[in-house]
């Protein structure tokens, strides 16, 4: 999975702009390397982020879709 994917998952998962997402995480390094992607999109003011937990079986990211650009 790459930055572009999961700002599009969040999008699609959105109910107007909020977004829930749980994604599969085969080990915890995936989990990591998601989440550090959802940090980068938020960076990027893509998305705010209000809750990343990720275990051994998944990441659950609960937050923000931003519309408008800086």
């Amino acid at each position: 999975m790459d930055k572009n994917r999961l700002l599009k998952e969040c999008i699609q998962a959105s109910r107007g702009n909020f977004f829930s997402l749980e994604i599969p995480a085969n080990s915890i390094a995936d989990g990591e390397d998601i989440e550090q992607m959802a940090r980068e999109l938020e960076k990027e003011g893509k998305i705010k982020i209000r809750d990343c937990v990720h275990n051994d079986i998944f990441v659950y990211v609960h937050g923000i879709v931003k519309y408008a650009s800086n």
